[in-house]
This record gives C-alpha cells, sequence and structure tokens, in this order.
C-alpha cells in the first residue's frame, strides 16, 4: 500500500485553499494510507472530510524541544512512499535538515528530491494542486458538504435573507482591516434592502463588529459564537459574504455564496485572492480609501 505523508499546518484560509489538494490525493490514491501533519486548531475541522486516514498533530514547539523533536523526526522517518510539503515554511524545511527522510520529498527546500517550481505570482490553490500534481495526482474539485453533518441540530434561527459579514481579522495586522465605520454603512444599506447583517468572527473582531451593531442595532451579531461547520452552514445560506483577508472568508466562499474580498498593501491578490465559483476581491492598497459605493456596487454586481 503507498504511504504519503503531507504537512499542512494552516492557517485557516490556507487550510481551505488546500481542499481541491486533498481531494486530489484521496480520489486518486483510493487505497493509499495518507497521513496529515498539522496543527491542533484544524484537526477537528480536517478529520471528517474523510481526505486522511491519519491526522499526526503537531503543537510545532520550539526546535530545542527535544521530545518534540525526537516525535516528529520518528514520524518523519517513517516509511513513506512521499512526503509533500503543502506548508514550505521555515519550519518545515527545518523538518527536512532535521529527518533526512528517505521518502521522496515535494517541496522548496534545498537538497529535497523533487523541488517545487517558482510560485511567484501563483494563487495559493494552484501551488497546492501542483505540488500534489507532482507527486501523481490527477486534479478533483473538493467541497464542504461533510460540515453540514457536523452542525447538524445546530443551526441558528436567522432572518429569510441575511448576509454574513467578517469585519475583524488578526490583530496582529490591523492594516488589513477595512474601517469598521465603512461596514456599517453597508450594513445600512443592507437593511434598507431588507437584507440582515450577520456579524462572525473570534473574540479578536468583537470591537469592529461592536461598533458595526452600535451604528446599526438590527443587526445580528455572532461573534465567538460559532464553530467552523455551523459557520460555513450560515454562510452557505446567506445572499452574500463581505471581509476581510482572514480565514473565515476564504470558508465562505467555497460555499459557492457570493462573496466578496476586501485587501489591501498586506496581500498579493494574484497570490491570496479567495478561490469559489462566485468569490471576487477589491483591492486598493490603502483600504481606507476604498469606499462604501464601490464595494455595494461590487456587491450588486455579484448577487447579479
Amino acid at each position: 500500500m503507498k504511504q504519503i505523508l503531507v504537512l499542512k499546518h494552516g492557517a485557516l484560509g490556507d487550510i481551505i485553499q488546500a481542499i481541491d489538494a486533498f481531494e486530489s490525493l484521496r480520489q486518486s490514491f483510493p487505497d493509499a494510507h495518507i497521513t496529515l501533519l498539522t496543527s491542533p486548531a484544524f484537526a477537528p475541522l480536517i478529520k471528517p472530510a474523510g481526505w486522511f486516514d491519519e491526522l499526526v498533530i503537531d503543537s510545532r514547539a520550539p526546535i530545542w524541544n527535544i521530545a518534540g523533536s525526537l516525535r516528529l523526526i520518528t514520524v518523519l522517518r517513517r516509511n513513506f512512499d512521499a512526503i509533500i510539503d503543502l506548508q514550505c515554511s521555515s519550519r518545515t524545511a527545518v523538518y527536512f535538515k532535521l529527518a533526512r527522510p528517505k521518502a521522496r520529498w515535494f517541496g522548496t527546500v534545498k537538497g529535497c528530491s523533487d523541488p517545487m517550481p517558482d510560485f511567484t505570482g501563483v494563487n495559493n490553490r494552484d501551488r497546492m494542486l501542483t505540488a500534489v500534481k507532482m507527486a501523481g495526482a490527477a486534479e478533483c474539485t473538493g467541497n464542504l458538504n461533510f460540515l453540514s453533518a457536523l452542525a447538524a441540530g445546530q443551526k441558528m434561527k436567522l432572518p429569510k435573507k441575511y448576509a454574513v459579514f467578517v469585519a475583524g481579522s488578526s490583530k496582529a495586522k490591523l492594516s488589513k482591516r477595512w474601517p469598521a465605520a465603512l461596514f456599517a454603512d453597508i450594513a445600512a444599506r443592507c437593511l434598507g434592502a431588507n437584507i440582515t447583517p450577520v456579524l462572525c468572527g473570534t473574540a479578536e473582531d468583537r470591537d469592529a463588529n461592536q461598533f458595526i451593531k452600535q451604528a446599526s442595532e438590527d443587526v445580528i451579531d455572532v461573534t465567538a459564537k460559532t464553530s467552523l461547520a455551523e459557520l460555513a452552514v450560515m454562510m452557505a445560506g446567506a445572499e452574500f459574504i463581505l471581509g476581510n483577508d482572514t480565514g473565515p472568508v476564504f470558508l465562505g466562499a467555497r460555499t459557492n455564496v457570493p462573496t466578496c474580498m476586501l485587501m489591501g498593501a498586506d496581500t498579493d491578490p494574484s497570490m491570496s485572492a479567495p478561490t469559489g465559483q462566485k468569490a471576487v476581491y477589491l483591492y486598493i492598497p490603502d483600504l481606507a480609501q476604498l469606499s462604501a459605493d464601490k464595494v455595494w456596487e461590487k456587491l450588486s454586481e455579484i448577487r447579479s
């Protein structure tokens, strides 16, 4: 039986962009034992999908953590036929140098058996697809249908017509956020069109969502109240999804609901644009200069 190891730690947006690569491996090698090395946060999301026979959790302890490093080396030195590095980070490069596995290694680290091409300007979804195709997989398209079962019985009571707003993002890069006041402007326009804005995100996004809520009292706020599965099901029923360059917007794009991501100077659209049948983006180096009129025009366009 063919043994394959995939390295993919995250973050959420990258995990979502890897769905087609995961599906391609599973469909192309149905009898293989495929293992994923990933972060603890994403195991509950990935496990039910059926792409992998085994998940190995990597807490990403410091390399000088001897016990943790030995455990990783043991995993990497298993009798794999191929190791596919979809993370291609400095950390996974260290893994290669520490373990020196006998398996074919598909990645970007110097000295690996199967170096990937220059992916500058290539969308992350396509980059990861190319990597698994180099390992012999045929291209397939994945989906998020398995998330519906995870969220069964937990569907939130929502209006008939609603839109999902992702107004926050990691506080490590606040420059990736479109101003909350402009999200509030779009929220008011939605309410005028009988579409209820639903504000989602983690506790980190509470400040942005609170601003919108204060400006438009009729919005629904589910900040830090949904699992990823619940969020996906909620997004799948929305009129549209509007948000910054952050993981939940990539998730929404793959539900194939009209989705618009707002990007500034921190993001290269050629590499990081969301993928989905109805996914679009608006890019402007200074997000504060992106007008609500322009965003509303784009939302009207993708909903038509």
